[in-house]
């Protein structure tokens, strides 16, 4: 009877038109926009009309994310276009008024197609979308207040689609995934030759991306060369000369110079000598090795400190170069438009097997910024912390990375530091050696050799605190030595320890946690010296600890599950449908009802 009965059944939905029937909406892969279906719809939440979408999320029932065709709409008349679609905070702006790699929010880079520059983009740099479609047949009106759009899938279906205000989906999204469908598009779209052969001419490219090498023009010899900052390598960090300096990318590197016969390397080794570090021209764009005697493609190399050509006085090598500063001005695809170089001098004393030291750094930035953000020193995050960033200080108006000890290779204390990294716990410690001094003054100079020559007042909350605003800094609380009863007269109290106990939190939305500093103490173990004693030296230590302590809200219970239900309870047929299941239930009144109409209906058509 049951079988009889789920048979009649199919005969009725036959009855029904195609486009009312159930359907769960899946995720329509290559769903176009139909010319009637850009209709404006009414925008609410925090996300607007999606930019870009470059991955699809597998199919929940009940939810679909669908790839719309991006559509530059046209400017009417004189009516401004965004050029830049970026999102409200763009996470991966790290340095400002400089172009950040692969950020493709970055308002630094004037970049109208920011993947005609980067290879990729960051996530959380481009928006993402999430649609919930159904068939839209299905839909008389929609009152929803996200947008919606009705989409034409790769089935000829048509789909009325509403955009979801998914906060997930504010910052980050999920990567496409390669497998055996789709293997062979993307292998036509990104693939191509494994090996490219070296008789082949290329034209050489408009611009210059992200990475490539600058090219440099000697006009004196007619010889194309690349802008070099050389790294140091092996064991004892001897320099390498051939590193060639990328595109956009900001570094700072140090190497070792050894010289057996300095009096002779003095004035004939070229390291040495700031005139070869720009006495050449840099080409604007790569096209313009083609006619690299162009003056419209040269940049030449302003000198915005002294810099005198090494001399050789008596037993005194003097005007060493000992670093180089670029700093290179860029403009988007239209390439470089202004280089300066610095320099720092030293003198060495002619003896055998003398070292130097060479700090090279070169610098990126956006051409014409603002004087403000040249100022302005890079972030640790935007807005919250990222692990391994430095840990922000501010003393007056001057920002800067909180830093601890570093020794030398004998142990002694060094000049340079270490840069605490937020996130990070760590130790450090060197050997001091002490002056003969008063009480006062050794102990002023300990302070300054454990948290640096300018004490830390202010700790940035945010990686992106501004040393202009007082309101985004934290006061550094200092737990100095507690003066104890002595009885000696010639004792004196120095620190021989520092320990930096940092607080920190997550904020915001679970999906994308902001990490932010809560608060900062500074906490000094101390010892007595007495004066009559020969004190040569001291063991210093600092300490950094970093500590959770976040309060993480109850778990959420999840969204509901979308369950569609259409009115098919329709008398004389008692049809349930729950969760897309048929009643299990057999009813004989309806088999006997559709006898007696079929019998009603034989009988018309007999008479």
């Amino acid at each position: 009877m049951c079988t009889s009965q789920l048979a009649l059944l199919q005969v009725f939905f036959l009855m029904f038109p195609k486009g009312i029937r159930p359907q769960h909406s899946s995720s329509p892969s290559g769903a176009v926009p139909t010319s009637s279906a850009l209709e404006p719809g009414t925008h609410g939440g925090n996300l607007q009309s999606s930019s870009e979408a470059t991955a699809t999320p597998p199919a929940v029932p009940g939810i679909s994310t669908v790839v719309p065709t991006l559509v530059t709409p046209s400017a009417p008349g004189n009516r401004t276009v965004d050029l830049f679609p970026v999102l409200p905070i763009c996470v991966c702006d790290l340095t400002p008024g400089t172009c950040d790699i692969n950020c493709c929010c970055d308002r630094d880079c004037y970049l109208l197609h920011p993947r005609t520059v980067f290879s990729f983009c960051l996530p959380g740099s481009v928006r993402s979308s999430s649609w919930v479609c159904v068939d839209s047949s299905l839909i008389f009106r929609s009152n929803s207040p996200f947008p919606s759009r009705v989409f034409m899938d790769s089935n000829g279906i048509r789909q009325f689609c509403v955009h979801v205000n998914n906060s997930k989906l504010n910052y980050f999204q999920k990567l496409q995934k390669v497998n055996a469908t789709n293997f062979q598009g993307l292998a036509a779209e990104f693939g191509g030759e494994s090996f490219t052969s070296t008789f082949q001419t290329q034209s050489p490219p408009s611009f210059y991306r992200a990475g490539d090498p600058i090219l440099t023009y000697f006009p004196k010899w007619s010889v194309i060369s690349l802008l070099r900052q050389p790294v140091g390598v092996g064991a004892g960090g001897l320099c390498a000369e051939s590193n060639p300096a990328g595109f956009l990318e900001s570094k700072s590197t140090t190497c070792t110079r050894f010289f057996k016969n300095l009096a002779s390397s003095c004035t004939l080794d070229s390291a040495l000598n700031a005139a070869s570090y720009y006495n050449f021209t840099v080409l604007k764009v790569p096209r313009g090795i083609t006619d690299p005697q162009n003056m419209e493609f040269q940049v030449p190399v302003i000198l915005t400190s002294q810099a005198n050509a090494p001399l050789l006085a008596g037993n005194t090598c003097q005007n060493v170069v000992s670093q180089v500063t670029y700093e290179i001005e860029t403009n988007g695809t239209f390439g470089i438009q202004k280089v300066s170089v610095s320099f720092g001098q030293t003198n060495l004393t002619v003896e055998p097997d003398t070292s130097l030291q060479q700090h090279f750094i070169i610098h990126f930035r956006a051409f014409q910024q603002s004087t403000a953000a040249s100022l302005t020193g890079p972030r640790s995050g935007n807005p919250g912390y990222i692990f391994g960033k430095p840990l922000l200080a501010l003393t007056g108006n001057i920002s800067y990375s909180m830093t601890l000890l570093q020794n030398q290779g004998n142990g002694s204390c060094s000049v340079n530091k270490h840069e605490v990294q937020f996130g990070v716990n760590a130790i450090s410690g060197c050997k001091l050696r002490l002056k003969k001094a008063d009480c006062s003054h050794l102990q002023q100079e300990i302070y300054q050799t454990l948290h640096g020559r300018v004490r830390p007042e202010h700790v940035a909350i945010f990686g992106n605190a501004d040393p202009a605003q007082k309101g985004g800094w934290t006061k550094i609380l200092n737990r100095h030595c507690g003066i104890s009863a002595m009885n000696c007269t010639s004792c004196c109290l120095i620190p021989v320890s520092l320990e930096i106990q940092v607080l920190w939190a997550y904020v915001g939305l679970q999906s994308n946690p902001q990490a932010h500093v809560s608060g900062v103490q500074f906490v000094y173990q101390c010892q007595s010296i007495q004066d009559s004693q020969q004190v040569t030296e001291v063991s210093l230590t600092t300490l950094v600890n970093f500590v959770d302590i976040t309060q993480k809200p109850e778990p959420s219970r999840g969204q509901p599950k979308m369950d569609w239900k259409l009115p098919f309870d329709i008398f004389p047929f008692k049809v349930a449908f729950s969760r897309g299941v048929f009643s299990q239930k057999c009813s004989i009144s309806p088999i006997l009802i559709m006898c007696l109409l079929l019998l009603g209906v034989l009988n018309l058509e007999t008479k």
